[in-house]
């Protein structure tokens, strides 16, 4: 790494031509991130990650080992991608007809969300903020804000808090308190859960 850069890219790892990556930023062990993407700063990228072409990641997104962010794939801040997660940018792909770049399906993981290890998030939804993909399931829908999914295909099982603390309520009740920080939240009458003004 040249000495004047302010973040870390290991000597296995490959950075190609114009690439911008904020201070702070750790990129370890056979990783590749190609032209024309945008990493934030603070973040960390575990073994062989791959972030492909024009792809923009935010502030303080941890990335774990052996995971491939594909062009057409937006993750927002302090964004959390487990282990051998997987994204994709097109529904119907074939080797002989491929469709290229302009025709990708856009995916969008919104600051604070996590995903789990193993996890599929089929291209053209968006994980809301803070919402979280329990490992191995496979998303297919648009995920909603502090929303907490599992299975295949991957189905609400309840509700979490930023700060991960799966949140509780009782029957008929239109608020919850996080236990774990005290944060408050509002169920919306669809049943969409908001961050309370006192939260």
């Amino acid at each position: 790494m040249p000495a004047d850069k302010d973040y870390f890219v290991h000597e296995s790892s490959y950075v190609d031509d114009d690439v911008k990556i904020g201070e702070g930023t750790k990129i370890w062990h056979f990783c590749h991130i190609q032209k024309g993407a945008v990493i934030g700063k603070g973040c960390s990228l575990g073994q062989n990650v791959n972030i492909s072409n024009n792809v923009t990641i935010g502030d303080g997104v941890k990335i774990q080992n052996n995971v491939s962010v594909y062009e057409g794939v937006t993750v927002e801040d302090d964004v959390f991608l487990g282990p051998s997660c997987v994204f994709t940018n097109d529904l119907t792909p074939r080797a002989k007809y491929p469709k290229g770049h302009e025709n990708y399906k856009k995916t969008v993981i919104k600051k604070g969300a996590s995903v789990g290890a193993n996890a599929t998030i089929v291209c053209g939804h968006t994980v809301g903020e803070c919402a979280m993909v329990a490992a191995g399931a496979v998303v297919a829908s648009d995920i909603p804000p502090y929303t907490l999914v599992a299975g295949v295909p991957a189905k609400q099982m309840g509700w979490v808090c930023e700060c991960g603390t799966r949140l509780t309520g009782t029957p008929g009740s239109t608020a919850i308190k996080c236990e774990g920080c005290g944060r408050e939240f509002k169920i919306n009458p669809n049943g969409g859960l908001i961050r309370s003004e006192n939260g």
